[in-house]
């Protein structure tokens, strides 16, 4: 019989299911994980391989998982089984997913990329492994690394969730310019594993390499648990002059960096555009406030400044700009406090308004950048409503004077209506994902605008000898980041003269580099850390880049026409983009695909009726919200960490706790009932990974993780999987396993706890119990006490569409409000819920 095993890498992580001790090695071994990163000039190749064996006596079916960052592009992927190679072949999207219609419709599943954060997306593809069969799976990605606030980072994620006995990482950077500085750093370091980190570095090379042994990745010496779990990053910046930046030169191709430094910084004037519509209540509103107060402190006395917040009403903090004095900046931060979310979303109305402000504004410094920040949570549900009406009427209004910036914050927003306004307008969008981090991610985003030392430059080259220019006008440059050019040069040129023309705060600017083509090739020669034509590859990845996110906001046929230039190149310099796919053959010709998500794809497709109240341009998601939207289904697009009925009353409550990554978190005890249950959090997601169970009579622990469960008693150890479904039973305690959806502990006269397995968009574990009338009085814990000592505070007018109320716990009154979340009790997740949130900090 076949057996399912799960093996994951994320960059590179496998996840093993054992069904017999903790002892036993696992059926499917990785015995050898290398990843191997070489930098060139900000340019990153990253190739990893995993070697696999299947030590069991029959066939096991694992899951190859990688998490990569959203920039890169998967440029190869193949698979070795017993000497036979299986490589993937990139090929026009439209094409590939015609041909892979048929085998849909048979019941394979498409789609093996995704996005699982806000930096990161996996790549996972399942092959059948015969008894005692190896197999080597290599995937190769590059990326162009940006520079942000003063450096570039390179991201490796690192979750082997096994001990591997040769695992290595290995980084390679060479930047001929110089290095300034380089630092590693890692979520998972310890003092043992720090003495498997080892950083050699001259002047314009570094190799970093990590290479723990078997007993440095041990957790502890008695169990087989890796301590490798989490993001390994380096971060470096190189040396720069005072010129016109850097050209490099590699066989006919040339890239430019500029990236001037200690230069006067342009005052800005800004309009904070904020959204406090009903859907902003509760968390969002509450990290909004606490990302404003620090931006608000933030702000240079030279700059001026405004808020604009609206629901279904748009109103104006003051009616022109300020400067930014201690004054007002007190003033602007005793606003942000009484922020409070009800009502509609007109954001139209808010953007025009923010816009005839910056027109009539006096007194504003001559020199000074305008800008627009807008951060909503949702569609348009009040004033005018078409987004398409809204993209013209905006563009319209700013006619190229200001920028103009839009932060959606999580998942009930249309990505692609936001993008196409912020990039039609000079500016760009960002996601906020709802996690703790929300407020720094606004912050981060903040700081990444806040210093504008140059505006409207032209980077310019001799028109006659550079082919295939990449953008080269630039309406702002921020301190910290960097603009590159790249092009190829023909043939006859020896020299390549540059000109920089562009404003800065004090004065018109003019700089001039002159490049000798055959100097500037030697530099590259016979460099071990060069991978092919790395400058050629990396002119076609930023080419590809500009093309597409020059299409977002063209006319239809430009579109069309800048789209076919982009797909030519994915397919010539074989990169998975939007536009191409990876087909991944497997043994019996089985085929999958490979396809690269973007922003905009990681949404719901809307289930808005025909004939709906909103028009929406296609592919955007119609969204009703409670308190806001006139469509009746709400749409639930996230989780909560907990979901419980409340004893006695018939109200469900959905708790979120604000809790540091992978720390243990009390949820509930109860003395009589025998019963202990504690939890953590995962990296990055804001849910649960991990429930530990323990019961006094019998003394067993139930460990509970996402890739498999535990079951201890009496120094026995015994894995139960999440492939199959099974049951076990220990003195009338018993386990059983519901296949890839749930498990349940259950004991006569004892409160029966079920913990629910979700697999999108993260691995998660939901909590809830059954049989609650069997607490005692004594219950406590985060969770516990909502079981002995919570009352809803009732609701005088009986109002079913009231949407906050007072809850009482444990002596604390905390305001809840109504949101609707999906349901992790619930094989499906199509009807959402309808609960009181609230935030707790234990």
């Amino acid at each position: 019989m076949e057996q399912r095993t799960l093996l994951a890498l994320m960059v590179f992580s496998s996840l093993i299911i054992l069904s017999e001790t903790i002892d036993q090695k696992p059926a499917i071994e990785i015995y050898s994980l290398h990843v191997d990163c070489k930098v060139t000039s900000r340019f990153a190749h990253t190739v990893i391989t995993s070697k696999i064996v299947n030590r069991a006596n029959e066939s096991q079916e694992a899951t190859f998982e990688v998490e990569l960052p959203k920039t890169a592009f998967i440029t190869n992927f193949s698979m070795s089984i017993d000497g036979e190679v299986y490589p993937g072949i990139i090929k026009e999207k439209a094409a590939a997913q015609n041909e892979y219609d048929t085998a849909v419709s048979q019941g394979q599943s498409a789609g093996l990329v995704k996005i699982t954060d806000r930096k990161l997306e996996k790549f996972h593809v399942s092959v059948n492994i015969a008894a005692t069969s190896k197999v080597t799976f290599e995937l190769t990605y590059e990326e162009l690394l940006k520079r942000q606030l003063g450096k570039y980072e390179l991201l490796i994620k690192v979750q082997p969730k096994q001990l591997v006995k040769h695992f290595q990482i290995d980084v390679h950077i060479f930047e001929p310019q110089g290095i300034h500085f380089l630092e590693t750093d890692s979520t998972f370091m310890t003092n043992e594993l720090t003495e498997a980190l080892t950083t050699v570095q001259n002047e314009t090379k570094a190799h970093i390499s990590f290479k723990p042994t078997l007993d440095q990745q041990k957790k502890n010496s008695e169990l087989g648990e890796t301590l490798l779990n989490g993001d390994f990053v380096v971060r470096y910046d190189v040396k720069r002059e005072a010129t016109a930046g850097d050209i490099q030169i590699v066989n006919g191709y040339f890239v430019h960096y500029f990236a001037p430094q200690e230069m006067p910084v342009f005052p800005k004037n800004v309009i904070f555009v904020i959204d406090r519509s009903g859907s902003m209540t509760g968390r969002k509103i509450e990290q909004t406030r606490d990302a404003l107060l620090k931006i608000l402190q933030d702000l240079r006395p030279e700059d001026h400044f405004s808020f604009i917040t609206f629901n279904n009403k748009v109103v104006e903090w003051k009616s022109s700009l300020l400067p930014a004095t201690e004054e007002n900046v007190a003033s602007a931060a005793a606003l942000v406090q009484t922020l409070t979310a009800r009502g509609g979303t007109d954001i139209n109305g808010a953007l025009l308004t923010a816009v005839g402000m910056l027109e009539q504004a006096e007194g504003l410094p001559e020199r000074s950048v305008s800008m627009i920040i807008l951060l909503t949570d949702g569609q348009p549900t009040s004033g005018e409503r078409n987004v398409e009406v809204i993209q013209e009427n905006v563009q319209k209004a700013i006619n190229g004077k200001y920028a103009l910036f839009c932060l959606g914050f999580g998942f009930d927003v249309s990505y692609k209506f936001l993008e196409k306004m912020a990039l039609s307008n000079g500016g760009i969008a960002r996601r906020i994902y709802e996690n703790a981090d929300a407020a720094l991610q606004l912050q981060g985003f903040y700081q990444e605008v806040a210093t504008p030392i140059l505006m409207q430059i032209e980077m310019q080259y001799p028109e006659n000898s550079i082919e295939g220019l990449t953008k080269n006008n630039f309406k702002l440059f921020f301190e910290g980041s960097e603009i590159i050019v790249s092009g190829k040069i023909s043939d006859e040129l020896e020299l390549l003269p540059v000109e920089i023309k562009a404003q800065s705060h004090t004065s018109n600017l003019t700089l001039t580099e002159e490049a000798n083509v055959k100097e500037k090739e030697q530099v590259f020669q016979n460099q071990k850390y060069i991978f092919g034509n790395f400058i050629e590859r990396l002119w076609a990845y930023l080419n590809i880049q500009q093309l597409l996110e020059k299409a977002i906001s063209a006319q239809e046929e430009d579109q069309k026409a800048l789209e076919a230039q982009a797909l030519d190149l994915s397919l010539q310099y074989s990169f998975v983009t939007p536009l191409t796919s990876m087909v991944v053959t497997k043994p019996q010709q089985q085929e999958e695909l490979a396809n690269k998500p973007t922003e905009a794809d990681n949404e719901k497709p809307s289930s808005l009726p025909a004939g709906g109240t909103h028009r929406l341009m296609g592919g955007l998601r119609g969204v009703s919200r409670f308190r806001e939207a006139v469509i009746a289904q709400p749409i639930a697009n996230e989780y909560p960490q907990l979901l419980l009925q409340l004893p006695r009353q018939n109200e469900r409550i959905c708790l979120n706790i604000d809790k540091r990554a992978q720390t243990s978190v009390h949820l509930l005890s109860d003395p009589e009932q025998g019963l202990t249950v504690t939890g953590k959090l995962g990296h990055g997601i804001n849910h649960f990974v991990q429930f530990d169970i323990n019961y006094v009579n019998p003394p067993v622990q139930i460990h509970v993780y996402t890739h498999a469960i535990l079951v201890s008693y009496n120094n026995n150890n015994s894995w139960l999987s999440w492939a199959k479904s099974a049951s076990s039973t220990i003195q009338g305690l018993r386990v059983s396993v519901e296949k890839e959806r749930s498990v349940t502990a259950s004991l006569p006269d004892t409160v029966t706890v079920k913990i629910s397995l979700v697999r999108f968009p993260d691995d998660f574990l939901g909590l809830y119990f059954l049989d609650t009338e069997r607490f005692s009085d004594k219950v406590t814990g985060v969770l516990g006490q909502f079981y002995s000592k919570a009352q809803l505070e009732s609701d005088s007018s009986n109002d079913q569409s009231a949407v906050e109320r007072l809850l009482r716990v444990s002596g604390s009154e905390h305001k809840v409000s109504r949101l609707h979340k999906k349901d992790y009790r619930l094989k499906s997740d199509s009807e959402p819920v309808s609960c009181w949130s609230i935030d707790l900090t234990p």
